[in-house]
């Protein structure tokens, strides 16, 4: 994207799905959910296709949802992952004071936004070394691989704009992560990647392979017939690791909106042993971007390391693809042995790749009465 000259007023107004997918398509990535589509996943949310002009000319996209407050017609406006404009231009408040007018306009008390702007990375000797020190209680307890000047600037911007950081508890807000985990593909061929990966990655693949584990992948209309079977996996991995998992009417809406906005955006992986489905995921991609989305695995036949075998079908496809990041999304900070959620990291570790913190989420206060009294309700849930 082309930073507009410092004379120059962004203009920020609704565009149609169409225009905001066909500026996305121009781009090297974006998240999905600042897709067009993710609107009609999110069915819950009101949602908006906004566009910043310069002149006549689309210079940066986003998708806002709109969430009502309870018996007033007033909103918070929410940027998933979002805007998708030019956080490389030192004059952000060329980009964000328009968007907090129009959203105004629509009956925003707040918006909340969440830039894609990263601001360190920790490779995963350095987390690996976190995880054995029982010194090490976070990431942020260790030097960063990489610090980001970009991210430092769009913090202090962020602050001197009157956004407010949101509060992460254990690494997750309360919309997106603000920590993940993902492997870096430029440049790499598979068996780049695959040495990256630890010992123990390694022969958990080869292992799947010698056992006959068979990946299958799935997209546009096939993938319907297999949604129920991967469902119910997930149904049961939501039990045995006590978190709520979504309906299949969900996983159904995803689908089928993803899948109709390009045909190579959402995937549905299975590894199944002997005809037993043994791990099932959900893929998606956005240009550059490949994530791992959903995944499921079955307590029996965890020896045949089907989970292992179907991330590194995900990974494989995604290098066929050009994908420059595959993105194993969220983690938390804490590298504790006594945290619940370590399992998890050492597990994304075995990948080689990187953990990666984003400038997370932030607030800007519309109407100040109004949002505390939204801020007090969230605190108090």
């Amino acid at each position: 994207m082309t930073p507009p000259s410092p004379t120059t007023v962004l203009d920020v107004r609704g565009i149609g799905a169409d225009e905001h997918l066909d500026f996305l398509r121009r781009q090297p990535a974006a998240s999905f959910l600042q897709t067009p589509a993710w609107g009609r996943v999110k069915s819950e949310w009101r949602h908006e296709s906004l566009g910043w002009f310069r002149g006549g000319e689309l210079v940066g996209v986003g998708l806002v949802l709109y969430r009502q407050l309870p018996k007033v017609r007033r909103y918070l406006a929410y940027l998933p992952e979002g805007p998708v404009i030019d956080w490389d231009d030192p004059d952000l408040a060329g980009w964000l004071r328009p968007l907090a007018t129009h959203l105004r306009g629509r009956g925003a008390f707040g918006v909340r936004m969440g830039p894609p702007v990263v601001t360190r990375r920790w490779d995963a000797a350095t987390v690996k070394a976190g995880i054995a020190d029982p010194a090490v209680r976070r990431l942020g307890d260790l030097v960063p691989t990489e610090r980001s000047h970009a991210g430092a600037r769009v913090v202090a911007q962020l602050g001197e704009l009157g956004w407010r950081a949101q509060a992460v508890e254990g690494g997750f807000a309360a919309g997106q992560p603000q920590f993940v985990f993902q492997v870096p593909l430029a440049g790499r061929t598979e068996a780049d990647v695959l040495a990256g990966m630890n010992q123990l990655w390694r022969r958990n693949i080869k292992k799947a392979a010698k056992e006959g584990v068979e990946v299958t992948s799935y997209d546009g209309a096939a993938i319907e017939p297999e949604l129920t079977t991967f469902h119910d996996l997930y149904v049961h991995t939501a039990e045995r690791d006590h978190f709520t998992p979504r309906p299949l009417a969900y996983f159904g809406t995803m689908v089928e909106a993803l899948g109709a906005e390009e045909p190579d955006r959402i995937r549905l992986y299975t590894a199944r042993h002997d005809g037993t489905l043994v791990a099932a995921t959900i893929a998606i991609r956005v240009g550059a971007h490949a994530w791992y989305s959903y995944g499921a695995s079955s307590t029996e036949k965890r020896e045949v390391r089907g989970s292992n075998a179907v991330q590194w079908q995900m990974i494989r496809d995604a290098i066929a693809a050009g994908a420059d990041v595959y993105d194993l999304r969220g983690i938390t900070d804490t590298l504790a042995d006594d945290d619940p959620h370590l399992g998890l990291i050492q597990f994304k570790v075995g990948t080689g790749g990187e953990a990666v913190e984003y400038v997370g989420e932030w607030d800007l206060p519309l109407n100040k009465p109004l949002y505390a009294a939204f801020d007090l309700y969230m605190r108090r849930r």
